[in-house]
């Protein structure tokens, strides 16, 4: 009976780790509005992959790049969905620190320049490739008008480089722009706010979905 016990354990053991191997593990390194969609794709993708976010707020392209071993760290990542824009083009006083509250449109400056957004981007997909994981870029969502630090034609702008970027490095596009602006008229915070509602998300994280699967049937 004993040894019995141990060969159906073994058994048991051994089908959880084959199992487990079976699922690709996906990082997604993005800001706020990542960290909102996240559990919705992980849900919707918990029979395929499991799905991770990077610690804390990716911020923009700059601070992404400080930290960007600690959150690769030493795992296994097959798939990596990255994103940086909404803070990079962030209007703030120069004499105040870097937060949310540190907005301001009319008088600030804006947090990342278009030729260090650039060169970021460059240096971290450099990084990534040393993973060996699969890449997707996600394009910025939108910035609804009375929104205090930020325009809606800088998200625009620094999308067309993201995808210049990602083309020349063979890189596959999300298009999240595109759908969050109806998606925001719907489902979002108000017209002086970057975020959505649950239901928002939820939209959003079908859209993110769809690019996951691509790579995780590729």
């Amino acid at each position: 009976m004993r040894l019995r016990y141990i060969v159906l354990s073994t058994f048991v053991l051994a089908s959880l780790f084959a199992f487990k191997g079976t699922q690709p593990e996906i990082l997604i390194i993005g800001d706020s509005i990542s960290i909102g969609y996240t559990p919705f794709v992980k849900s919707t993708l918990e029979n395929k992959a499991q799905v991770f976010h990077c610690k804390g707020n990716a911020q923009y392209s700059s601070y992404g790049l400080s930290k960007l071993n600690d959150w690769l760290g030493n795992e296994h990542w097959d798939i990596i969905q990255f994103n940086w824009g909404l803070w990079d083009i962030c209007y703030r006083d120069p004499n105040k620190p870097i937060d949310y509250t540190n907005r301001d449109k009319i008088n600030g400056k804006i947090n990342t320049t278009k030729e260090d957004y650039k060169a970021n981007l460059e240096t971290i997909i450099n990084r990534l490739k040393q993973t060996k994981a699969k890449l997707i870029f996600v394009t910025t969502t939108c910035v609804p008008d009375n929104e205090p630090g930020r325009y809606d034609n800088d998200v625009q702008d620094y999308n067309i480089i993201a995808i210049q970027v990602m083309k020349e490095n063979n890189i596959p596009v999300n298009d999240l722009y595109s759908i969050s602006k109806q998606i925001h008229k719907e489902d979002g915070l108000g017209d002086n706010n970057v975020h959505y509602k649950a239901e928002g998300y939820q939209k959003l994280a079908i859209k993110v979905c769809e690019g996951l699967n691509k790579l995780i049937n590729d």
